[in-house]
């Protein structure tokens, strides 16, 4: 079929064009203020598409229109959305789309206030090292498998499952609308404060996802959460995290440029896992990637040791971006409290003794609400220095947005160094007034970043390159 994509550039979206592209199907769309890592990969993917919203986009032939959230969803102002519907084409969202396509499989949805894209990635690729080929839907770009969305075609199909709405106009979680078979679920915290302002709210859909699994579905729950627990209650469950709990855990974590660690089962079988992942949250992750796999007879411990060992994760979670430098830089994904937190605690972890330096953008909507101001008292702990990009202007008039004096005037009461970057050239010539040498970066956002992303590490790598560690 020939698919276009209204609002390509975003994550999920993307990653359902590469889905359908996998099986021989014409791929194309249209978007604006699309930014890396995203833009980068459909470049790469060979994903032709627009960077403005024009009539002239429209292929002749049209069998479907898929419509992400990103897209100006008023026919009143998209031109290319009022000119689909005068054709008459079958127009979708992308979580509608995504439902259906995938209705006849067997699904495992991977939910959660956070770890659901790095999980996802992490099944796909034990499965696929094993040399099994699942389908996978990530809104996240892995770096170990070779697109965000694959077909498959065993039966299986590992789906990031999103708890953000549909859209303005259908305020449904995106995963209410999919076909669990089984479910892996990495935590419940209050997130989205913008759709879901309180945690009575939030916790209600995913108790819809709990009583959507068939009986003989299996679930994956992370034991750490309290609202994972009560949400679960006496549903049939196999359970999962760092410490010791009714299922799987961590027992002999060492913590170095390789992690080691045992995976204790719940009958008390050991199995001994290395990792270069950062952070016990990974660790987490890699124990209820584990467990899935386990569980449903799909691997061998010898199998899960070497797949767990070549796993990189996924972009934006930690991986390292400068190359040279004896300061590096890791770029973390920041778009809520407890996602920025478990980056900061990690590379706290990993350089205990070097000087923490954050840059940081407030780029979702709860960064930059004042509903969520109390939440710049305590996730800057333990960072040296902090460097604060002003809050994006989109969307800004829906909400009762925070200024960057207001935040970084939070910070400083915190106790944190702070300073705004409003002009990133200016940053990037002043880094070595800011830095000695002996520090590590940490880059946090879900935005762009105004490219600091790629520039700031490239200017790491020439000014402290040469320098030898002592």
């Amino acid at each position: 079929m020939n698919i276009y994509f209204l609002g390509i550039g975003g994550a999920g979206v993307s990653a359902l064009a590469s889905v359908l592209q996998s099986q021989g199907h014409n791929v194309t769309g249209s978007d604006e203020g699309v930014f890396p890592p995203v833009s980068t990969y459909l470049d790469q993917a060979g994903i032709a598409y627009a960077k403005r919203f024009d009539v002239a986009n429209l292929p002749e032939k049209i069998d479907v229109a898929v419509v992400g959230t990103t897209a100006k969803m008023d026919p009143a102002t998209n031109p290319e959305l009022a000119e689909l519907q005068a054709r008459g084409v079958p127009c979708y969202n992308f979580a509608t789309y995504l439902g259906h396509y995938t209705q006849e499989r067997e699904n495992l949805i991977v939910a959660g206030s956070f770890g659901k894209s790095s999980l996802t990635a992490l099944v796909a690729f034990l499965l696929r090292h094993a040399g099994q080929d699942p389908g996978w839907f990530i809104g996240a770009i892995p770096l170990d498998l070779p697109k965000t969305g694959h077909a498959g075609t065993d039966p299986l199909f590992i789906m990031e499952g999103d708890e953000y709405i549909v859209s303005l106009q259908d305020r449904r979680s995106k995963f209410e609308l999919y076909n669990p078979s089984h479910i892996l679920i990495s935590s419940i915290v209050h997130d989205h404060i913008n759709m879901f302002p309180t945690m009575e709210s939030y916790e209600a859909p995913f108790a819809k996802l709990f009583s959507n699994l068939p009986r003989d579905g299996l679930l994956i729950a992370c034991h750490t959460y309290e609202p994972v627990r009560r949400l679960v209650g006496h549903r049939p469950a196999i359970w999962y995290g760092l410490k010791p709990n009714p299922g799987y855990s961590a027992d002999a974590i060492t913590i170095g440029e390789v992690t080691r660690f045992d995976l204790v089962g719940p009958n008390g079988d050991r199995i001994a896992l290395e990792t270069e992942l950062l952070g016990l949250h990974n660790i987490e992750n890699l124990i209820g990637g584990a467990a899935f796999v386990l569980e449903r007879g799909l691997m061998t411990p010898s199998q899960i040791q070497a797949a767990v060992r070549a796993f990189r994760g996924v972009a934006r979670r930690l991986d390292k971006k400068t190359s040279t430098s004896v300061v590096p830089a890791y770029e973390g994904f920041g778009s809520s409290f407890e996602k920025a937190r478990s980056a900061i605690d990690a590379i706290r972890l990993h350089f205990p003794s070097r000087p923490l330096v954050v840059v940081f953008e407030p780029h979702t909507f709860s960064w930059r609400n004042q509903d969520a101001l109390s939440w710049y008292d305590r996730v800057f702990d333990g960072c040296d220095q902090v460097h604060i990009l002003p809050p994006p202007r989109i969307g800004a008039a829906s909400q009762n947005q925070l200024t960057l004096a207001e935040i970084l005037s939070r910070v400083h009461s915190a106790g944190v160094f702070a300073q705004g970057v409003e002009d990133t050239d200016a940053f990037l010539e002043q880094i070595p007034t800011k830095l000695k040498g002996d520090e590590v970066v940490l880059l946090l956002s879900s935005g762009p970043l105004d490219g600091l992303a790629d520039s700031l590490p490239k200017r790491l790598d020439a000014l402290f390159g040469d320098r030898t560690t002592s």
